[in-house]
């Protein structure tokens, strides 16, 4: 029996956060010795050539004309803002503050369903977006002696992502998942030049640094191909709240390989930035199923 689009979604979902937290965990281990630039526009090119070669396996056309549509364009940019912020978020700071700060994308993103895509939210939800926020402001600590600057480079990332996601869901019907996959990677080769260019010259890396950036480059061409699938199956209410999948990840493997131990108000930030995208996005599910949008 098929199982429903939104459990489809939810499952791609999970899929996807448990891979680019591994992949998270290569490109912050292999940034020590190669810069962020070099890692960022090698994973384009691997990624790229793994879906060009899908995309002409499956008798698609690489540069389709759909791919200048204004909702391709917007995603092509916001895909570059998130990349580009959030691999120098998790090369210079915190992984698992960093996994944190990203986590508020599912509340942005249902804001930016009620705003461009029509979806409903409710006066619930509007509370919990900024209940969510707050736990963002927990975690960034403005203010304190334990803020960081750089750590506003994951929220400049996680606006990106989100700003993508809500782009994804809009891009165009007859483009699919394999070319979208294959875009979003190729745009990662300009956003790693571009931090290449302020950053030191290129460097040949270690054999160990080599089969790390690989294994980055696959798991996140995995990664953001389920990613894709998952934000055009289901509803957005159901199958963003399973991006939190990532935090519990990437928290794990933070403490397991770099030895991290967030202190109590990045834990108490990150479980409130949770507990509000859940209470959000269910609310505006509800809202949607007693109000269905009229045609």
């Amino acid at each position: 029996m098929a199982l429903h689009p939104n459990t489809q979604g939810s499952l791609w979902m999970v899929a996807a956060m448990t891979g680019f937290a591994v992949e998270d965990v290569f490109i912050k281990a292999a940034a020590g010795e190669v810069p962020v630039g070099q890692v960022l526009a090698t994973f384009g090119l691997i990624g790229s050539a793994i879906f060009a070669l899908w995309v002409l396996a499956r008798g698609e056309r690489i540069l389709h004309p759909a791919l200048l549509s204004r909702f391709m364009a917007a995603r092509v940019g916001f895909e570059m803002m998130g990349r580009v912020f959030y691999t120098l978020a998790i090369a210079l700071t915190p992984l698992s503050s960093a996994s944190a700060i990203l986590q508020a994308a599912p509340l942005v993103v249902a804001l930016g369903a009620m705003l461009f895509l029509a979806e409903p939210i409710s006066r619930a939800a509007w509370l919990a977006i900024g209940v969510g926020f707050a736990g963002v402001l927990m975690v960034l600590r403005p203010g304190l002696a334990g803020f960081d600057m750089l750590a506003l480079l994951a929220v400049l990332g996680m606006v990106g992502f989100a700003g993508r996601d809500l782009a994804t869901r809009a891009a165009p019907p007859v483009l699919s998942h394999v070319q979208l996959s294959l875009y979003g990677c190729a745009i990662l080769v300009p956003a790693g030049l571009l931090i290449l260019a302020f950053q030191s010259p290129p460097v040949l890396p270690s054999a160990a640094n080599a089969a790390r950036i690989l294994a980055a480059s696959l798991a996140g061409s995995a990664s953001y191909y389920a990613l894709t699938v998952a934000m055009r199956t289901g509803d957005v209410g159901v199958v963003a709240p399973f991006r939190y999948a990532r935090l519990v990840v990437a928290m794990i493997l933070a403490a397991l390989v770099f030895h991290e131990r967030p202190d109590s108000l990045t834990l108490i930030g990150s479980a409130i930035i949770v507990g509000a995208g859940l209470i959000a996005l269910t609310a505006t599910r509800r809202k949607k199923t007693l109000h269905p949008a009229k045609d």
